[in-house]
């Protein structure tokens, strides 16, 4: 049989015709090849959205166009043949953007948003399949026509391109070549292949048969195609629903329901119900409805030249894990999901660690029949997560049958016989062994109640009654609150506008939209990995260790060498492909050694770094004698890149997503032993970076420039009258900046509390775990944690309300805190004590209180200004344009920022600790107050005329170097008294949640911030922050686990395994205020105005208090898990599972 060896598409209007591509590329990879640089690279597994495409193609059954929103990361670029691929840049620029760009622009939806390009075109999919908006979204109706034009000029191109694969093709090709994988989505494939590096030799394409997506409704029943999108099976369930009886639909509506929760809208809209089924995970959220359904699987052989049908049930198509009944040459092509009979009932239930999105930890597929004496004449009950595969109870279906539904006594059996069914081990796959059992016996408690409620078999408290579904969250809302009002109406939609165009340059202050926010809404942001390929660059990978605490005895790059590259330590190969397949063929022999992971382990063999950083004040002996009772990952979408280009003379030019340029520079210069002039680093802007680019960055730099140095190419009373604490960090295998964070630690343990007699000792671990490094609050946040906790338990204890303990204790006004740094202009919000903070705004170090600016004044007034700091969303370029713009009283749109680089600004200190605007902003502020004064003569002069150009005919030195460094902060050791900083940004939150006791879940119903941000530079950006570091901070305190297998190696290396939040974690209510301090104006900063970077993330932790309050004792995270055994109830003591002594547990938290 052949085919042919043309791949013929069309790209954004434009016909592609490609011969013999690539069969191993995805189509991510062929967009940012031809410079289509918009849609992003972030997790490459279907995570983030980042990569996010449309794809339009005819359907033919249907007789239109299609639209569907894709992760490119994961489609192979062979499988859009015959179909419109629409990328970001198809739809809008900068200067002719699309109305979602443009809304996303104005209405402040940027600050890093390297991902905003896969939320634009997620949008732009969701409105191309809604050609009909409401009267309230009018706007919309001509996004639609937008995408209705661009793809219907394609139409009859696509109409007449015939898929010429049939589904009789396919089973030829199965036959020919029995070990062939059938792909479709390529959402399994396609991970297994980029991070597992199993190889597929034969693949055959499968995803535009439309005989396998078609689909049926009978009268016993519904036929599905096995290759339907898990999309497209949700629409035909809702037309099922709607299409059979009501007593009929019991499985449709479980599926339906249970589907919601199935992955995001990109992956389901390309993840097939036949690639579920085969893959056979152990919490697929289809395969236990499918067995509680009894469904029919179809598979088709080709036998010599005939078509073998070979109908197989459900519950005898699976034989193990990962192992099925399908013959080599058998394809699945349908499945058929009979009705509900009278008196069936079938529900779903899920739990995860996030409200979707989120693998699960236990799922089931419950379904139970009665007569009409509430007997059970049949029962089917399957688990998921639960083992290696799906589970049944059998043993509880048995038991249940012919018993009566409703009867107590029947349900705590039933109850008992499932306690002993499911004997999971310590050490059982994916951990939480105790939890799991839990979540069972939860299920089973919900349904018992919901199937009574439903045939009315008895009446239920209101408290059980509550109980049977899960949380339900309504439509999240929220408001924003200012301080201070401004003149323009902020609610405009030209708002942005306005002040952009408007002749007032008094522009500090005003919410101008993020700088660059258009440009990162049409794709047009130039990120490390956009910038095109150098000729002769090359490609490195690291070959790194797989063992935690190892002797490497021997290294063979044999095999390696193989591929065109050179072992260096790092791997360097001519494209990123091979570099990466080159570095696992390195062999690496081993002699393992003892290893230590977590802190426990360290306290236990002493194992510490020589520092312990500590702070005391008064007499903590003498003060517990006096007391009445005493108490003994960074989430980033863009990645860590580096591209290093060796230049004449020893000199190298450094691209680097970090933020500390000068930092890079130095370590650079000393790892070449070259002089630092020789080595320029530079940066636009950064997608994201949370202190997780501080210095992970450096290796990454620092072993490119070793390869590019070799090669000479470029490489890729309530009063608390004591506190005695001793803490310890998990500092990995080296120190990094982790003394720095222990010390930062050490006088943030004081929150917002006065404590006459306070010592805080850190001990740094030293653990065969990799190297950690600063997340946002530099140590703070877990600081606050500790003692807001310690709180609540002294609250508990002696019988008070924790607030009142909080009030009771609360800073005052000219108290010193423990670095004896007297507190000035000391402001808390009040009517706001469920939970407050303070964030010193400064470097510990003082030295680091230091920046620098470049501004130069050009003959057509225009103003080019260049700073140290670092753009990573948080909106610092955007605030210094408008800084500039007032103090040289120009308009704003006359002033451009230049990308950050050691030979404009040099010496510059980390971006970090929420002083980028302080720091900067002064420099530039400085170096525009020197230009001013050199040109108020000739303002004076000539107020109507280029007074620039009579500056430079008189000349007059139009160019400026700026320079600030934090006044009046250091110690007076003669007097015994610190200005360690020079203000705090406080903050109150108060949020109220709601518990489901049976499985541990949890919802935000309402969350209020009012924090003081002193004379906001721009509180559109301000309050994105405060909104962001609040969502960081809650997913920190309940979402977010770090977890490790025992041998040392990371479990939670992608979004599939590490949840943040996502959109539906959020506070269902979420008000945020703002307050300008009383005492503002002496606030020793720029325009009086405080960092706001890190302190609403510390607010984060009132989710968890709330949640701590409902069930009063849980562990950081609350996660699912550990809330629901915290309640401690009866069926948490019996589904405890207890550790053997030679077991150890799936996966180890540090």
């Amino acid at each position: 049989m052949t085919f042919g060896n043309k791949l013929c598409f069309c790209l954004n209007g434009t016909s592609v015709e490609i011969d013999n591509p690539d069969l191993d590329i995805t189509l991510l990879n062929y967009v940012r090849s031809i410079g289509l640089t918009g849609t992003k690279l972030g997790c490459g597994e279907g995570g983030c959205g980042a990569c996010t495409i449309m794809i339009s193609s005819y359907d033919k059954t249907l007789d239109k166009i299609s639209h569907i929103s894709a992760n490119a990361c994961l489609i192979p670029l062979c499988s859009v043949d015959g179909k419109h691929i629409i990328t970001i840049e198809g739809i809008g620029n900068v200067k002719n953007p699309h109305p979602i760009q443009e809304r996303l622009t104005l209405l402040h939806g940027s600050q890093c948003r390297f991902c905003t390009p896969g939320v634009v075109m997620s949008l732009y999919s969701l409105l191309c399949n809604n050609p009909n908006p409401s009267e309230k979204e009018a706007e919309k109706c001509f996004m639609a026509i937008f995408a209705d034009v661009l793809v219907i000029a394609l139409y009859w191109t696509l109409q007449k391109r015939e898929i010429t694969c049939k589904f009789e093709t396919a089973i030829i090709l199965k036959a020919e070549y029995p070990n062939a994988t059938l792909v479709s989505g390529n959402t399994r494939i396609g991970i297994e292949t980029e991070f597992e590096n199993i190889k597929y030799d034969v693949q055959i394409y499968v995803g535009d048969i439309s005989e396998l997506k078609s689909w049926e409704f009978k009268e016993d029943g519904l036929y599905l195609g096995a290759n339907m999108t898990i999309s497209h099976v949700q629409a035909v369930l809702k037309e099922a629903c709607n299409y059979y009886k009501p007593h009929q639909i019991q499985i449709f509506e479980a599926l339906s329901e249970n589907l919601n929760r199935f992955a995001t809208n990109q992956i389901r809209n390309i993840s097939t119900l036949a690639g579920n089924i085969i893959a056979n995970s152990s919490t697929s959220d289809l395969i236990p409805l499918l067995l509680s359904s009894k469904s029919i699987f179809s598979l088709t052989s080709l036998q010599s030249t005939l078509k073998k049908i070979r109908p197989i049930p459900s519950v005898s198509f699976w034989t193990g894990y990962n192992q099925d009944c399908r013959e080599s040459a058998e394809v699945l092509d349908k499945i058929f999901i009979p009705c509900s009979n009278n008196g069936q009932y079938v529900r779903a239930y899920e739990q995860s660690k996030r409200h979707y999105g989120a693998r699960a930890i236990v799922n089931a597929g419950l379904s139970v029949l009665l007569d009409h004496n509430s007997h059970v004449q049949e029962a089917f009950f399957a688990f998921g997560g639960m083992g290696r595969a799906i589970v049944r109870a059998s043993n509880a279906e048995n038991f249940i049958v012919g018993k009566r539904w409703g009867d107590k006594n029947v349900l705590e059996q039933l109850i008992e016989i499932l306690y002993e069914e499911f004997q999971l081990s310590f050490s059982v796959t994916g951990g939480m062994a105790t939890y799991r059992k839990i979540l069972v016996i939860g299920f089973i408690n919900k349904f018992w109640y919901d199937v009574t409620k439903s045939a009315n078999i008895a009446t239920l408290s209101p408290d059980i009654e509550n109980s049977i579904g899960e949380i339900k969250r309504s439509i999240s809302k929220g408001s924003q609150t200012i301080g201070r009002p401004d003149e323009l109406d902020q609610t405009e939609k030209n708002y942005s506008y306005k002040l952009l165009n408007s002749k007032d340059n008094k522009i500090v202050g005003k919410p101008i939209s993020y700088a660059s926010a258009m440009k990162q809404s049409t794709g047009q942001a130039i990120y490390f990995d956009d910038i095109p390929k150098i000729e002769g660059e090359l490609y490195g990978a690291f070959v790194t260790s797989q063992k935690a605490h190892a002797k490497i005895l021997n290294i063979d790059p044999t095999q390696a060498l193989n591929v065109p590259g050179q072992i260096i330590g790092l791997l360097v190969a001519e494209t990123k492909k091979i570099a990466q397949e080159a570095k696992d063929l390195v062999k690496i022999e081993y002699e393992e050694l003892h290893y230590i992971l977590t802190i426990e382990e360290a306290i236990e063999q002493n194992s510490y770094f020589p520092m312990n950083p500590q702070l005391a004040r008064g007499d903590v002996e003498k003060g517990f004698q006096e007391a009445d009772y005493i108490f003994e990952e960074h989430f980033y979408l863009e990645t860590n890149a580096a591209l290093v280009i060796p230049k004449e003379d020893d000199e190298f030019e450094i691209h680097s997503g970090t933020q500390s340029l000068a930092s890079t520079q130095g370590n650079i210069a000393r790892v070449l032993g070259i002089a630092a002039n020789k080595v320029t680093c530079q940066v636009k802007r950064v997608g994201g970076a949370f202190g997780g680019k501080e210095t992970k960055c450096f290796f990454i730099s620092m072993a490119l420039a070793v390869g590019a140095w070799h090669l000479k190419k470029p490489i890729r009373y309530g009063k608390i009258l004591a506190y005695d604490l001793k803490f310890y960090l998990n500092c990995g295998g080296t120190t990094d900046v982790s003394m720095l964070v222990a010390q930062c630690s050490t006088q943030g343990f004081d929150g917002t509390y006065y404590i006459p007699n306070v010592r805080f000792i850190g001990y740094p671990c030293k653990t065969n775990t990799h190297s950690h490094t600063a997340f946002r609050g530099f140590g703070k946040a877990q600081a606050v944690f500790i003692t807001e906790s310690m709180l609540t338990d002294v609250a508990e204890h002696i019988g008070i309300d924790v607030n009142e303990l909080r009030e009771k204790n609360l800073y005052l006004e000219g108290q010193k805190t423990p670095y004896i740094q007297t507190l000035e202009n000391w402001f808390l919000p009040e009517g706001y004590s469920t939970y407050t903070n303070q964030i010193w705004v400064a470097f510990p170090l003082l030295f680091l209180n230091q920046a620098g600016a470049l501004v130069h004044i050009y003959l057509d007034g225009s103003v080019l200004i260049s700073h140290g700091g670092i753009e990573m969303g948080q909106g610092l370029n955007t605030k210094m344009l408008q800084i500039a713009s007032e103090a040289l009283d120009v308009p704003i749109n006359t002033v451009h920022l230049m990308e950050t680089a050691t030979n404009l600004v040099i010496n510059a200190t980390s971006t970090a600790g929420s002083t980028g605007s302080d720091l900067n902003g002064y420099a530039v502020h400085n170096a525009c107050k020197i230009l001013a004064e050199r040109l108020k003569p000739y303002c004076e002069k000539m107020p109507d005329k280029s007074f620039e150009e009579a500056a430079y005919y008189d000349r007059v030195n139009l160019s400026a170097n700026g320079f600030y460094k934090t006044p009046d902060i250091g110690y007076d050791n003669e007097k015994d008294e610190a200005t360690v900083y020079p203000y705090y940004t406080t903050g109150a939150a108060c949020s109220e949640v709601e518990i489901d006791t049976l499985t541990g879940d949890h919802l935000i119903l309402r969350t209020d911030i009012c924090m003081d941000i002193g004379r906001s530079l721009n509180y559109a950006l301000d309050v994105g922050q405060i909104e962001g570091g609040f969502i960081q901070g809650v997913g920190w305190c309940t979402n977010e686990q770090l977890l490790y297998f025992p041998n040392g190696n990371l479990y939670t290396t992608g979004p599939d395994q590490y949840a943040i939040p996502g959109a539906r974690d959020i506070p269902q209510d979420f008000r945020i205020y703002t307050y300008e301090g009383a005492k503002s104006s002496n606030i020793k900063s720029i325009h009086s105005s405080k960092g706001i970077g890190e302190p609403p993330l510390l607010l984060g932790c009132t989710a968890f208090f709330a949640i701590r309050e409902a069930i009063k004792a849980v562990r950081i995270p609350a996660i699912p898990e550990r809330v629901h055994i915290a309640c401690d109830d009866e069926i948490v003591s019996k589904c405890k599972v207890e550790k053997k002594d030679d077991e150890v547990l799936w996966v180890i938290e540090l």
